[in-house]
């Protein structure tokens, strides 16, 4: 239950960031890049998708919303309590994973409702999407690094 200590966890780390960075509104970077640099059928590809996820993302969180708000900020208290009153590593170690998911997963779904509202395509859809993987970015940049100072303190103590 050393969490910090194993390299399993650091592995997992960075493949959960690396795979959500990836994934943009449930489209996969690449198909961004060919649409930015192709254009024309790429483009148009990457509306239809981003369109088909945004509604799917949205559809899912207007009828359950409530409901996984609940859950997630149970667990979210659960995990806090355990963390921070009770000092169980693997707790510490799954909210420092958990609790940056919640901020990206707010901002997908904000993301989710200006594509529903706007119905952008061509250029700028391509930039929102790419400004959301780089706030994704950033938020799984400070996330690893608070991870990582958190993590060498417990192993040092």
């Amino acid at each position: 239950m050393r969490s910090f200590s194993s390299l399993w966890y650091w592995i997992f780390l960075a493949v959960l960031w690396s795979s959500v960075s990836h994934w943009v509104l449930g489209v996969p970077f690449d198909l961004i890049t060919r649409a930015r640099r192709q254009g024309a059928e790429a483009a148009e590809d990457l509306a239809v998708v981003v369109q088909i996820n945004a509604r799917r993302m949205l559809y899912i969180s207007r009828n359950g919303g409530l409901w996984v708000i609940g859950f997630v900020f149970f667990l979210l208290t659960v995990l806090g309590m355990l963390a921070i009153l009770y000092q169980i590593e693997l707790a510490q170690a799954v909210l420092l994973m958990f609790a940056p998911m919640v901020l990206v997963a707010y901002l997908t779904l904000r993301l989710a409702l200006r594509v529903e509202t706007d119905a952008p395509e061509g250029a700028v859809l391509v930039r929102l999407l790419m400004r959301h993987r780089f706030l994704v970015q950033l938020i799984g940049m400070i996330s690893i690094f608070v991870t990582a100072l958190f993590g060498m303190y417990q192993n040092m103590t």
